[in-house]
C-alpha cells in the first residue's frame, strides 16, 4: 500500500508510482527538480548538498536508501548507522520539499537480474579495493534518476571518484541531468564530514583529523614545484609514517582528474590527491583537488 506522509511542507513518499506523481505535479507547474541521494544518517555535508539544491531548484528531492548492491562487506552494511526520525527533520529544515525512502524490494524488484557495469574509473582508489563498489552506485542511480527524472543532480566531492564517474554515467546514458558537484565539508580540526566519522572512538576520532593535514602536505609539495606522481605520494606517505599510529593507509595516490589517470610522466593540469584509511570500525576517504598551473587555488 502506497503511503504519502506530509510534515508541513516536506512529504515521504515511499514507492516509485507515488514518487512520480509528485514529480509530474511539480513539472506541470514549471518547476524545476534539484534531487539529492543519500543513504541517510545526514550530517553538514548533506545539509549543505540541500542547500545548494534550494538555491538553484525550484523543487528539492532527496532519498534515503542505505544501498545494499555497493556493499563488499555484509557486516559493513547492516552497520551503517540509522536515525530516520533526526534525518527527516534535518532535511525538512535544510528545504527539502520530497523525501523518498524506498524499501529494498522497491528498488529491485527483480533482484539483481539487471545491473549496470562501469568500465573505466574503478581500477584505482576505492574502487581497487572495493571490486563492483562503483557498479552498485551505478546501478542504484540509474534506478533513482528513472524514478525522480531531475533537472540537477548534487554530489559533494568527499567522493570525488563516485562525482566523476556519475559525471560520465550521465553523459552515457543520456540522461537530461546537470552534475552539480560541491565542495568537501569539514569539521573544525579538518576531518571531512561523513556518516562513518560515528563509528570512531575517542583516540581514533582525534586521529582522524591527520587525514586532511597529509593531504595538504601533498599539495605543498606541489606548491613547491614537485610534479613528479610519486614523490607527492611520498610526501603525504611521510606524514603518514610520523603522525597515523591507529589507522592504517589503504591508498594514496596522486591522479588527474577527472580522468582519474596519471596523464603523461608529470603531474600537469588538474588533479587530485586522495587517500583512505582504515580503523576498527569505520573505513574513512579524503582528498584535494587542484590545478597544477594553479595550484594556490585547491578545489
Amino acid at each position: 500500500m502506497e503511503k504519502t506522509v506530509q510534515t508541513k511542507e516536506m512529504v515521504r513518499i515511499t514507492t516509485p508510482d507515488e514518487m512520480r506523481r509528485f514529480i509530474r505535479k511539480q513539472k506541470e507547474k514549471g518547476k524545476t527538480i534539484g534531487f539529492v541521494p543519500t543513504m541517510g544518517f545526514l550530517h553538514e555535508g548533506h545539509l549543505s548538498l540541500f542547500r545548494k539544491a534550494a538555491e538553484t531548484s525550484d523543487c528539492v528531492v532527496a532519498s534515503i536508501f542505505v544501498n545494499p548492491t555497493q556493499f563488499n562487506d555484509r557486516d559493513d552494511y547492516l552497520a551503517y548507522p540509522h536515525d530516520l526520525m533526526r534525518d527527516a527533520h534535518l532535511a525538512e529544515e535544510a528545504g527539502v520539499q520530497a523525501l523518498f525512502l524506498p524499501e529494498e524490494k522497491t528498488v529491485y524488484p527483480n533482484g539483481n537480474e539487471v545491473t549496470v557495469t562501469i568500465h573505466a574509473k574503478t581500477d584505482v582508489l576505492c574502487g581497487k579495493s572495493r571490486p563492483g563498489h562503483f557498479n552498485g552506485v551505478a546501478t542504484v542511480l540509474a534506478k533513482l534518476f528513472n524514478i525522480i527524472r531531475p533537472d540537477s543532480v548534487y554530489f559533494g566531492m568527499k567522493d570525488a571518484q563516485q562525482a566523476a564517474i556519475v559525471s560520465s554515467m550521465i553523459q552515457a546514458f543520456h540522461f537530461p541531468i546537470r552534475l552539480i558537484t560541491c565542495p568537501i565539508v569539514r569539521e573544525p580540526d579538518g576531518l571531512a564530514m561523513s556518516s562513518r566519522n560515528a563509528r570512531l572512538n575517542p583516540a581514533e576520532r582525534k586521529e582522524a583529523a591527520v587525514l586532511s593535514r597529509g593531504l595538504q602536505a601533498g599539495l605543498a609539495a606541489i606548491k613547491a614545484g614537485e610534479r613528479d606522481f610519486d614523490a607527492i605520494v611520498q610526501s603525504v606517505r611521510s606524514y603518514y609514517t610520523v603522525h597515523l599510529k591507529l589507522g592504517e593507509v589503504e591508498y594514496i595516490d596522486v591522479l588527474n582528474y577527472p580522468e582519474l589517470k596519471r596523464r603523461g610522466a608529470s603531474l600537469s593540469g588538474r588533479f587530485i590527491i586522495a587517500c583512505a584509511v582504515r580503523y576498527s570500525h569505520a573505513r574513512l576517504i579524503d582528498n584535494v583537488t587542484g590545478t597544477a598551473e594553479s595550484v594556490s587555488e585547491p578545489g
